[in-house]
């Protein structure tokens, strides 16, 4: 099971986004990355309590997990409250020229360029794109083998600028199989970001890649709960210790929600959730989810024990 899920919150068009992302990538099954899933996968539903406290419809959609090139991700109907931004973006790494340019030609209708495709010192194409929902993608023409096609990257700006490298050092020392890959600092005349902070590093987490970036420009976003990373867990003692540790100097937020100190949003869920909240019964997820809502770190026991109806 992949480990760390990128989570997306979307305004009540989670079904539309998620056709639109898997039929792009799976429209490229002849390129370089063909061979792997683009694809939806079975949707969860608001339930009574849910749907109340959400403001959503009773019965509506609540998430999607989905594929992209294998990789998973999920998708929520959240309504308006966070909107996305270029904080967090998707790296796809490339083979040829053809997957960057039909990316970026089914990505960019109805978005907006944030840096136009072309070739830079560090890509002979690249190119970085919001699309029509939000969610920012940055494409790139890969050299050598690609260990990963999808990489999440956080853009650390405002208040956290030059603390990308902190960070890095934090989440690898919390996660297994961990380590950052390599860093590419900003020099001298590089103003205004400061010498010797993260233009671009890659790291490691659970055997996953991810992707770093210092900015000190004028930008006015930074993380928020639109797109956070849902941390799967085994067990109750998973839980409570990726609780911990990353809501150390953060915040404790509700349902398995956190914010860790750098602003980044971390959902720390057990893996039998979806199947609590999901039951054929009912009452069954009802009874979940109304004990859940009144939880910031969840409670495997007792999320069971109200799935019983104990």
């Amino acid at each position: 099971m992949q480990k760390i899920t990128p989570f997306l919150w979307f305004d009540n068009n989670a079904e539309e986004a998620v056709e639109f992302y898997t039929s792009v990538f799976s429209a490229l099954g002849g390129s370089a990355n063909g061979g792997k899933n683009s694809k939806g996968g079975n949707a969860t539903f608001y339930e009574e309590q849910g749907a109340e406290v959400s403001g959503q419809p009773k019965g509506s959609v609540m998430t999607i997990p989905f594929q992209l090139y294998g990789q998973n991700f999920t998708a929520l109907n959240g309504g308006p409250l966070f909107k996305f931004n270029p904080s967090v973006s998707f790296f796809v790494n490339c083979k040829t020229e053809n997957e960057v340019q039909i990316l970026w030609d089914k990505l960019s209708e109805g978005g907006k360029a944030l840096m136009p495709l072309d070739t830079y010192h560090f890509s002979e194409k690249y190119g970085w794109i919001q699309d029509k929902f939000g969610v920012s993608w940055q494409l790139i023409l890969s050299v050598g083998e690609i260990k990963q096609s999808i990489v999440p990257s956080m853009l650390f700006v405002g208040n956290v600028c030059g603390r990308a490298e902190e960070a890095m050092n934090f989440y690898t020392s919390i996660f297994n199989n961990s380590k950052v890959l390599a860093s590419f600092r900003y020099g001298v005349n590089q103003s205004p970001d400061k010498e010797g902070t993260i233009a671009f590093a890659d790291f490691i987490l659970e055997g996953q890649i991810f992707a770093a970036m210092d900015s000190a420009h004028a930008h006015d976003f930074a993380f928020n709960e639109a797109i956070s990373f849902m941390v799967n867990c085994e067990s109750q003692k998973e839980v409570d210790y990726f609780w911990k540790k990353l809501s150390e100097g953060g915040a404790e937020v509700q349902c398995g929600w956190l914010k860790d100190k750098f602003g980044l949003s971390w959902q720390i869920v057990p893996t039998d959730l979806g199947k609590l909240l999901s039951s054929p019964d009912p009452e069954k997820s009802k009874r979940v989810m109304g004990v859940m809502l009144q939880m910031k770190k969840l409670i495997i026991a007792d999320l069971q024990k109200a799935y019983d109806g104990n």
